[in-house]
């Protein structure tokens, strides 16, 4: 399995502290993997807010209101359930910051369209109160390997969408 690189954790924990910003997770093909490095990291009880798996179509919908349209319309593993996981749970943890996870880790599940690999990561930020500058991102992504290197690579780029995004703060 690639390892999970710890320093992407130790700066998003030092941006977080900086800004007195807070982030919660959204996973579906992580499983709880960017929620685990996320904590790995002392005193993540200062930003670190919450974690869910939502693995199933139903547990999209009942823990972070992903619609039941875009799951039809589009499948899990698409931008809009993307974009829907990350505003789901940055609004229901009311957070700073949110990153959402849906893809296809492999071996199997993939398509055409959809191969093994791909996988959406959603980035959310909830800017404060009539500002109008809160939004929600979300960018695909193809990594190769297998289920192990896509989980890892997965992480690591969540996080660092994470970075970038808190240093282009609005």
């Amino acid at each position: 399995m690639d390892a999970i690189d710890l320093e992407r954790s130790r700066a998003v924990a030092d941006a977080l502290a900086e800004t007195d910003d807070t982030v919660a997770v959204a996973e579906s093909c992580t499983g709880g993997l960017i929620g685990a490095t996320l904590t790995a990291i002392p005193g993540s009880s200062d930003y670190f807010e919450s974690g869910a798996t939502t693995y199933a179509y139903g547990a999209k919908r009942r823990a972070l209101g992903v619609s039941r349209e875009s799951l039809d319309e589009h499948g899990a593993v698409s931008e809009p359930v993307a974009l829907e996981m990350a505003r789901g749970v940055r609004d229901t943890c009311d957070v700073t910051w949110s990153l959402s996870t849906t893809g296809v880790a492999g071996p199997s599940g993939g398509s055409e369209d959809t191969p093994v690999g791909t996988v959406y990561i959603g980035v959310a930020y909830a800017g404060p109160w009539g500002s109008e500058s809160s939004y929600a991102t979300a960018s695909r992504y193809e990594f190769d390997g297998d289920r192990a290197a896509v989980r890892a690579k997965t992480v690591s780029q969540a996080l660092e969408d994470l970075l970038t995004a808190i240093g282009n703060r609005p």
